[in-house]
């Protein structure tokens, strides 16, 4: 059943928030927007505590507020502002189709790709949801309980090793210098219901918090119900005069049904409808799993420190797909060690040198049963196997500085990658196999000052990422064996040229014109492009790709509180050689070019422009329209199949400064109404898809119009 908020009950509320606020906040002087895209602090998803500006890297921050105006269901909604990110929801849950510069393409489709990611790492407060293989699940991944997300658009591999094309780093832990606590119930359309409790206190001279999260949405396409809970505790603080110590604890319980692809003529006839053949295996996934970590940072001196961070995390797994029902039981471990030191090499001249090693290793049991004809497990055990893989690396970094202007980034790393399959059945044709990658990768950057606002920056660096644990089934008709033995690492070179500027801050405070840019162009070589065949039913390492694009975000305010902001990327992704022979096609004598052909699933141009105003006389007070543009792209190799283009307008009203009693208890919300004109279109699709009767089955149809509503209480920062 579809549950929408009544129109009469949005006005009401907006109408008496903007009452309430008005008066109180009059007065209030202007403030910086916490979500400029470049803001002036330190991007600890570097690995090198680097000032952002002066980073040789594309990188983005996003903050609190911008965080709290939204559902926070999914990563697209943080991300949609980020140039070179394309971020799309799959069905409105928190199952997102991530690329950033092309990397995690094809992390989107079947076989096991649901509700996982490609290509890029994810971290949480420095630990890895990324599993040693580069899969990611966004099972903890949840807006309400992040502080601010950073997020580097340079391939980081030689830095944080395979699958590392892209970082997205959470941060959950708040800074406090009182108590506060506050209750955010989130309600919107398709009986979507959010109930988050976050509360923060300050613990000596560190912060203790915690939040929780419970989250349900009926969908608005059949079969695409789901359900989660978070809960996120920590405490960070100082230990004597030179240890900084974080202890974090948090579970997840995530249910999420899978309404799977359509063909074009049923997306046409009725959106909404499942895909038969999902809605009758009633496919989903069901995921449990708890993780805790630790980190540490000393200063020995006032010149070298080291940190560390280690985590352990169990997990229960539960899917339905292809016809059968598997248990995943598995543990995920590891952690880090990085040291960092600075010398005065001459009066003009500074050495920051950092080095560290980090492994994970996850291992455990999947247990495949039969399915029976209502979705659920039947009594047949058709396979028993472990699944086990070990990422460790080794890195080392050497920045000089020269006259606090220019800099010159220098550095390597070492990855060693190995699976490791073993089969539990009676007489299993092959009982174990084991497959190691290892690859060094250079990297190589400089940044220019120009001013205290403005920073030109290059840089070249390599990439490596293996393929996933799924990906690695043996191709029909190859020797018995657990892993396929003809897939080798991706290789990528990437060339990287920038310009970024920040606003001064005081520019903001004192109500005059401010602007933030961000321009980048890059040109990234591959070696060994992943492509599945079959629909996923296997890989193969095949081609040679060539990503290039060009990339614009831009944020201005003026001095009446008119604001704006452009994410733009354009690109040209192209395969320079690719053929598939007949051993792959089934079809003997006979083989297939795909040289020069567009590169799976990554649109050629993307956008997100925003246009509002803050209210005159109450700066808390925000309106503002937003266009989201994404052009067209195929979902087959042999381009045969075309994802249309389009462009959707969403409208936000948001009380970003909250309403503050006297007491100390304050009010503030936010109403969004995304999609305005519901249009119909096509927001994600399969890549390479399965075909029936000769018909590919690849459109995820885009969420109609939907409005989401929210208030915030309790004493609010």
């Amino acid at each position: 059943m579809v549950h929408m908020v009544p129109r009469a009950q949005i006005g009401t509320l907006l109408l008496a928030l903007f009452s309430a606020v008005a008066p109180l906040d009059a007065q209030a002087p202007a403030r910086p927007d916490s979500a400029t895209k470049l803001p002036a602090v330190n991007v600890t998803a570097n690995r090198g505590a680097s000032a952002t500006l002066t980073a040789p890297i594309a990188v983005n921050t996003i903050t609190a507020p911008t965080l709290r105006a939204t559902s926070g269901f999914g990563l697209d909604e943080a991300l949609k502002n980020v140039p070179g990110v394309l971020a799309q929801s799959r069905y409105g849950t928190s199952d997102v189709r991530i690329l950033i510069r092309g990397f995690g393409a094809r992390g989107a489709g079947d076989r096991s790709n649901a509700g996982t990611s490609r290509g890029i790492r994810v971290l949480i407060d420095g630990m890895p949801e990324t599993e040693p293989d580069g899969r990611t699940s966004f099972d903890f991944v949840d807006l309400a309980t992040a502080e601010a997300i950073e997020v580097v658009r340079s391939n980081a591999s030689s830095v944080y090793g395979n699958a590392s094309g892209g970082i997205v780093h959470l941060l959950t832990a708040p800074s406090v210098s009182a108590p506060n606590v506050e209750i955010q119930p989130v309600f919107g359309s398709f009986g979507m219901a959010r109930y988050v409790a976050r509360v923060a206190a300050p613990l000596g001279n560190g912060t203790a918090f915690a939040s929780y999260t419970n989250t349900t949405f009926e969908g608005w396409r059949a079969h695409s119900d789901a359900r989660r809970v978070v809960l996120n505790a920590g405490v960070t603080g100082t230990v004597g005069d030179r240890t900084r110590l974080g202890i974090y604890a948090s579970g997840v319980n995530n249910l999420s049904h899978l309404p799977g692809p359509l063909t074009q003529a049923q997306a046409d006839a009725n959106p909404r409808q499942a895909n038969a053949t999902y809605a009758t295996r009633d496919e989903r996934r069901y995921n449990r799993i708890v993780r805790l970590g630790a980190t540490v940072e000393h200063q020995l001196d006032d010149q070298t420190s080291f940190s560390s961070t280690v985590f352990a995390s169990p997990k229960y797994l539960q899917r339905s797909e292809r016809g059968t029902i598997r248990d995943f039981t598995r543990y995920h471990i590891g952690g880090n060690l990085i040291g960092r030191t600075s010398m005065m090499l001459s009066p003009t001249v500074t050495s920051r040198l950092t080095a560290g090693v980090d492994e994970a290793y996850q291992d455990g049991a999947i247990l495949f049963y039969s399915l029976t004809a209502a979705g659920t497990r039947g009594t047949t055990l058709s396979d028993n196997k472990g699944e086990g893989a070990n990422n460790f690396g080794a890195f080392v970094q050497e920045e000089l500085r020269f006259n606090d202007r220019f800099s010159v980034q220098a550095g390597a790393r070492y990855d060693k990658i190995a699976y490791y399959y073993k089969s539990f059945l009676p007489t299993p044709p092959v009982p174990s196999d084991a497959r190691t990658y290892s690859r060094v990768t250079p990297k190589l950057g400089f940044s220019w000052s120009i001013d205290a606002n403005k920073a030109f920056y290059a840089n070249l660096g390599g990439g490596i990422e293996v393929p996933a644990g799924n990906e690695t089934d043996p191709t029909p008709g190859a020797p018995p064996a657990l892993l396929n033995a003809l897939l080798d690492p991706i290789r990528s070179t990437t060339y990287e040229v920038g310009f970024k500027s920040v606003d001064a801050g005081n520019q903001r405070s004192a109500g005059r014109f401010a602007l933030a840019y961000d321009v980048a162009l890059y040109n990234t070589e591959v070696t060994n492009e992943i492509v599945p065949y079959n629909g996923g039913r296997y890989y193969m390492t095949a081609a040679k790709a060539r990503r290039s694009g060009a990339e614009l975000g831009l944020g201005a305010t003026s001095s009446s509180g008119v604001f704006g902001d452009i994410a733009l990327t354009l690109s040209k992704n192209t395969y320079k050689s690719y053929v598939v022979d007949s051993t792959f096609l089934g079809r003997p004598g006979f083989s297939a070019n795909y040289s020069d052909n567009d590169i799976v699933g990554i649109p050629s141009a993307f956008a997100n422009v925003s246009l509002g105003t803050e209210i005159p006389g109450s700066r808390g007070i925000r309106v503002k329209g937003e266009m989201e543009y994404v052009g067209t792209y195929h979902a087959d190799d042999a381009n045969v199949v075309e994802i249309p283009s389009y462009a959707i307008f969403n409208l936000t009203a948001e009380l970003r400064r909250p309403i503050v009693a006297a007491n100390g208890w304050g009010l503030r919300g936010f109403v969004s109404i995304r999609n305005v004109t519901d249009k119909k279109y096509i927001g994600s699709a399969f890549l390479n898809p399965d075909r029936v009767n000769n018909v590919p089955a690849v459109f995820e149809p885009g969420t109609p119009r939907a409005i989401v509503v929210s208030v915030s209480a309790g004493r609010l920062r």
